[in-house]
């Protein structure tokens, strides 16, 4: 049965030899644990980083090889059962991609765990939630990692071939002059940021720029009607008022939610609102900002609603005819990138607070204000408490 996987893994490895790019997460990994698993939505490059591991480690599939848990050939034999073969004919490590999509996987995971002490497994999953599920079944024995799609940062350097490192949040409130001039010097910053809002949140951007939006299209349809029902067993009338929901924010300015006023809009019941927003919340698909208050997160309300990043907001724009509302694109970006630093809470004296009490104000090239950071977009430089917003997508 082995031998079924083998064309599809070298394939895969084919395709990215030679690619020299990784990820920000692969250097923080422990690749030497016996049980990991990369978490993180579609399309974010799970799958090339776990054959980078490959490449980097192994000569042959022999020693390592690549399995999707959503292959037919996964389904009919059993993941246990291809561990077992494998291992048995010396292989050393196993790739599992799409783990979340075998049933039973938590369960199977600890069987392999288990019964090969001295062999490791790498696995992957799409959909947070149903993997956070099984940590239970696998305590004190898979170290999670998640992984997020490209910062600005990363960006850069695969496009341009770039060698940025990324920065600390105090390294850029406290130097941003100078480190922003020294990047936008004899490069044109603003016009990759435009780049990046549109099309640089996933790696496949690389693939081809005319095929993204379709590819991400793809990759939204297939979270909402394989993750989201998988996850959470809905109705197919569900995922109807879902996608609803998702527009609704898309659409908005930076959004509040009022229950009722969505209730009446969408013709939801108010009982189902809040379980919406969060199962396209762990679906990779909304981020949630709430106040600063003391308390259980579980108890209180959020106090805006974003798309997961700027991408989004222009794939609406594309497929609806709505213009990508710009303070929600900003302030998305901002929450996505920075909150790879510090949490971040909404505040009635600016649009953002952090854990140290910083306040931060999104907005254009004109705004001011003399007791916050202000957060300007389409500047290359700025100057006292005013950073450009770029600035921030070098975090990671």
């Amino acid at each position: 049965m082995i031998e079924k996987f083998v064309a599809t893994h070298l394939s895969l490895a084919g395709k990215i030899k030679g690619y020299g790019f990784k990820r920000y997460l692969y250097a923080s990994i422990n690749w030497r644990q016996r049980l990991i698993g990369i978490v993180g939505s579609r399309g974010v490059g799970k799958t090339t980083l776990m054959l980078q591991y490959y490449l980097e480690n192994f000569n042959t599939p022999e020693d390592c090889l690549y399995i999707s848990a959503d292959n037919v050939n996964t389904a009919a034999a059993g993941l246990f059962n291809l561990a077992e073969e494998f291992f048995n004919l010396g292989g050393k490590t196993l790739l599992i991609d799409e783990v979340h999509k075998y049933p039973n996987w938590q369960r199977e995971l600890k069987n392999i765990y288990d019964s090969f002490p001295s062999k490791r497994v790498i696995f992957s999953g799409s959909s947070s939630i149903h993997i956070l599920r099984g940590k239970a079944d696998l305590s004190r024995r898979a170290v999670y990692y998640n992984l997020s799609g490209l910062s600005f940062r990363e960006f850069l350097n695969m496009r341009d071939a770039k060698s940025f490192k990324p920065l600390s949040f105090d390294e850029i409130l406290k130097n941003h002059v100078k480190i922003a001039g020294s990047i936008s010097a004899d490069f044109p910053i603003l016009r990759r940021f435009k780049d990046y809002l549109k099309f640089g949140y996933y790696p496949f951007f690389n693939e081809g720029i005319e095929e993204f939006t379709a590819k991400l299209s793809n990759v939204v349809e297939k979270i909402f009607y394989e993750d989201i029902p998988l996850l959470f067993n809905v109705r197919p009338s569900t995922i109807h008022s879902l996608k609803k929901l998702f527009y609704l924010v898309a659409t908005s300015q930076p959004f509040t939610p009022n229950i009722s006023r969505i209730s009446s809009q969408l013709g939801i019941s108010k009982e189902y609102i809040y379980a919406y927003i969060d199962e396209l919340e762990k679906a990779g698909l909304f981020m949630l900002l709430y106040p600063k208050e003391k308390g259980f997160k579980l108890l209180r309300k959020p106090q805006k609603i974003y798309l997961e990043c700027p991408s989004l907001f222009y794939l609406v724009e594309e497929e609806k005819g709505f213009l990508a509302e710009k303070g929600s694109v900003r302030e998305a970006f901002f929450v996505n990138q920075a909150s790879h630093a510090v949490n971040l809470y909404s505040s009635q004296n600016a649009d953002f607070v952090d854990d140290k009490n910083r306040l931060f104000e999104i907005g254009g090239r004109n705004k001011k204000a003399s007791d916050c950071f202000i957060v300007s977009d389409d500047i290359n430089v700025g100057f006292k408490n005013k950073i450009p917003l770029w600035l921030f997508g070098f975090l990671y």
